[in-house]
C-alpha cells in the first residue's frame, strides 16, 4: 500500500475564490487536471511531505495556513494500485503565479465556481477532496478566525468582509458585518492606524486577534 499527500490549496486572486491545479503530465491520467500532491517519503512526516509537494509543484513555499482536511482510501481510487492519501488544506492570500513540478505539465489558479463546474473532469477521487475542502473552509468561516488567513498583516473590516463574501460565494451587509466583527471580543485587534485602500474616506487598520473560537459565530444564512 503506498501513502501520498494531496492539497487543496485556496486564495482570492481579483476577488475570488480560487483553487490551485496542476496539469499531470504523467500516467495514469496524464493530461488531466489534479490537486497538487504525490508520494509521502519513507523517512518522511506527513506534514513535511505535504510541505514538500506544494513547494515542488507549485513553487509555493511555508507561510501558509495548512491542516489537515481528511484520510481518502477507497480500493481503486488510484489505478496504480492501493494508495491511500492523507489530504490537507492550504490557505493564504495573495499566493503568486505558480510553477508546475517536474511531474506536472503545468500549474494555474481556477476560479472555485469553474473548478467545481468541471470536478467530475479532475483526476482520481480529486473532485470529492476539493468539495470536502471547500466545506471545510466555508464553515469553519463561521466559527473561527480562518478568514484572516486570507488577508494580509493589517486589514481593514472592509478587506476581511471581501473574505466572507467570496469564499462563502454571497453578499454581505457591510454595516451589520462590522458590527459583528468589531464586538466579537479577541476577534481583531486594532492597530491605530488607518488605509485609504478601500478608497472613501480612511478606514481603520486591524490584526488577527487571539482568539480561537468565534462566540457568536457568523453564520451564512
Amino acid at each position: 500500500m503506498a501513502l501520498t499527500a494531496d492539497l487543496v490549496v485556496l486564495t482570492i486572486r481579483e476577488h475570488q475564490l480560487c483553487v490551485l491545479l496542476v496539469e499531470r503530465g504523467i500516467e495514469p491520467f496524464a493530461g488531466r487536471w489534479a490537486l497538487p500532491g504525490g508520494f509521502v517519503l519513507p523517512s518522511e512526516d506527513l506534514i513535511d511531505a505535504a510541505y514538500r509537494e506544494l513547494h515542488e509543484e507549485t513553487g509555493i513555499s511555508r507561510g501558509v495556513h495548512l491542516e489537515q482536511l481528511a484520510t481518502y482510501g477507497a480500493p481503486g481510487r488510484d489505478p496504480r494500485g492501493r494508495t491511500v492519501t492523507v489530504a490537507w488544506l492550504a490557505l493564504a492570500p495573495g499566493l503568486v503565479e505558480p510553477v508546475a513540478g517536474s511531474d506536472a505539465a503545468g500549474a494555474t489558479w481556477v476560479p472555485v465556481v469553474d473548478a467545481t463546474a468541471k470536478a467530475t473532469s479532475l483526476a482520481f477521487d480529486h473532485a470529492e477532496i476539493l468539495a470536502d475542502g471547500l466545506e471545510r473552509a466555508r464553515a469553519k468561516l463561521e466559527y473561527s478566525p480562518l478568514a484572516a488567513a486570507f488577508c494580509p498583516p493589517k486589514f481593514t473590516v472592509a478587506q476581511l468582509r471581501a473574505v466572507y463574501e467570496a469564499v462563502w460565494g454571497q453578499s454581505l451587509d457591510p454595516r451589520n458585518f462590522h458590527r459583528k466583527v468589531t464586538r466579537t471580543p479577541g476577534f481583531l485587534h486594532p492597530t491605530g492606524q488607518v488605509s485609504n485602500a478601500d478608497g472613501g474616506r480612511p478606514a481603520q487598520l486591524f490584526t488577527r486577534g487571539g482568539l480561537d473560537v468565534l462566540n457568536p459565530p457568523i453564520t451564512r444564512h
